[in-house]
């Protein structure tokens, strides 16, 4: 049966999560609308793309606590008022309004999320009880709303960087990087949403030490969602946001306070440090960084494990295929995140049935047939 289907996407992250699973069921016939709110790069993203959508929040929202009430109960009252004319069949998302006006309106909601209950305590609170799914990487706590999560072996990231569906492409970034010689990436985040209150990163001084360290091994460039100190200014990438992940590819390591760019670097086979104060709070990063050692977590308060770290991976021999080879083994163990959730939204709700009773039942989405 062809369904109306409604995505929501709130960061630029949720672009890239869902983008081959929303192509794939345009395929399959389905009719798919998007509904998104200004957040950083989203929207050239989404332009960039050529994808179709609207903006239910176009002005933005201010980062205080009355801001973000103001800025959830537009969204709420747009996204209430485009159900009532469109009649979607299912909501998906990562969303706090969602499930509200699902419920409202007696439309089901899949909530695809993957930080941790108690590191996003406020979202989880207000997202979760109403939530018909909670769609999450197996190793998230959703803390008391484990008995509604669905666990997948996989993470958003795989969705757009596993090998079947990204193809690492020197030739999009060969104007802003010269690949075959070393070169690395450092990200500055912005760190005020609500539940970044008391979380600390990279300051000016740890970037100037840890560029200062890096410079003799290769060229520097810094992404930055925060405004630029004026001496980092040299560093900035001037890069098309969609060919970012070519660039993390090839490069030979990333140092952030961004976990989805830790995270993605990780997926990519590429060497992360990860600088913030989440550092071992959050359960699919620690699951890459631990289990499969593809990243290194340090908490602020100790730069000079972060220098030490970095001085470590520069002289490890064969970096790079080191780190591949890390790569290939999590792959082995993981699914094609992108091919399992086209399945569970086009055969919801008979796939929660299946997955609850069988969870082994994703490991048909397991794939080794790709080349990379």
């Amino acid at each position: 049966m062809k369904m109306k289907l409604l995505f929501y996407f709130g960061h630029p992250a949720h672009f890239h999560l869902f983008k081959n699973v929303v192509v794939d069921l345009k395929k399959r016939g389905h009719s798919i609308k998007t509904l998104i709110k200004k957040k950083d790069i989203l929207e050239n993203l989404l332009m960039g793309s050529n994808y179709d959508f609207i903006n239910i929040l176009p002005e933005g929202r201010k980062d205080s606590k009355i801001g973000i009430v103001l800025g959830l109960i537009k969204r709420c009252v747009k996204m209430l008022l485009f159900c009532l004319k469109d009649r979607p069949d299912l909501l998906i998302g990562t969303s706090v309004e969602m499930p509200y006006v699902g419920k409202l309106l007696g439309i089901p909601s899949i909530n695809v999320n993957e930080d941790d209950a108690e590191v996003v305590p406020l979202y989880s609170k207000l997202a979760y009880p109403l939530a018909s799914e909670i769609l999450t990487p197996e190793p998230c706590n959703n803390g008391k709303w484990e008995s509604k999560s669905i666990k997948y072996a996989g993470y958003h990231e795989l969705a757009y960087l596993h090998p079947v569906t990204f193809k690492p492409d020197r030739s999009k970034i060969q104007d802003y990087f010269q690949t075959e010689s070393p070169y690395f990436i450092i990200r500055f985040s912005k760190l005020t949403a609500h539940h970044d209150q008391g979380i600390h990163g990279i300051n000016g001084d740890i970037a100037e030490k840890t560029i200062k360290i890096l410079e003799p091994h290769g060229r520097v460039f810094i992404t930055s969602e925060r405004e630029f100190e004026t001496q980092f200014e040299k560093y900035r990438i001037m890069i098309n946001p969609l060919d970012m992940h070519h660039a993390m590819y090839f490069a030979t390591m990333y140092i952030g306070d961004s976990q989805t760019m830790a995270a993605e670097a990780g997926v990519l086979g590429t060497p992360f440090i990860r600088y913030n104060d989440f550092v071992g709070r959050i359960g699919y990063l620690k699951e890459i960084e631990e289990k499969y050692e593809m990243g290194y977590g340090i908490k602020p308060r100790e730069p000079d494990k972060l220098y030490n770290k970095i001085k470590e991976l520069l002289d490890t021999p064969n970096l790079k295929e080191v780190w591949q080879y890390k790569r290939q083994k999590m792959l082995s163990e993981k699914i094609d995140v992108a091919e399992f959730m086209v399945w569970f939204i086009e055969n919801y709700p008979n796939s929660a049935r299946i997955m609850k009773k069988d969870p082994d039942y994703q490991y048909r989405f397991r794939s080794t047939d790709y080349e990379d």
